[in-house]
């Protein structure tokens, strides 16, 4: 599969969602017609203000971003905001990249999900090296 299609358009990398990983409720991830229920039904994929990315839209950010935003923000540390920035100044590969970089576990080498505290396939914490 090609990555690229691994990034929602609110700038979510399905990668590092714990249903996209597999443990739970398998998902194949946003960009894709086969994602999760709850998936198909976010009013952010069904937004017709936008080609690819939510910073394409007239009305950015909305509301539901700037909510799903803060949301993540608290609980998983991370800025779906920021990260559209990031795709908008240094594109998806640099994206996709970045995200490597920060989220590969230090002990298995897989990427750890946001979902979880230690990574899903070694039991390594974060601060673990």
């Amino acid at each position: 599969m090609e990555r690229y299609k691994l990034i929602a358009p609110c700038g979510m990398n399905c990668e590092l969602c714990q249903a996209y990983q597999g443990k739970g409720l398998k998902c194949y991830g946003c960009g894709n017609d086969s994602c999760r229920k709850s998936c198909k039904n976010c009013s952010i994929l069904k937004c017709k203000n936008k080609d690819n990315f939510c910073f394409e839209c007239k009305n950015y950010p909305c509301n539901r971003l700037k909510n799903l935003d803060k949301r993540y923000k608290n609980r998983y540390r991370m800025s779906i905001l920021e990260n559209l920035e990031f795709i908008r100044i240094n594109g998806i590969n640099k994206f996709i990249e970045s995200q490597d970089e920060k989220y590969k576990c230090n002990k298995c080498g897989n990427l750890k999900t946001v979902h979880q505290e230690y990574c899903i396939y070694c039991s390594n914490t974060k601060n673990e090296k």
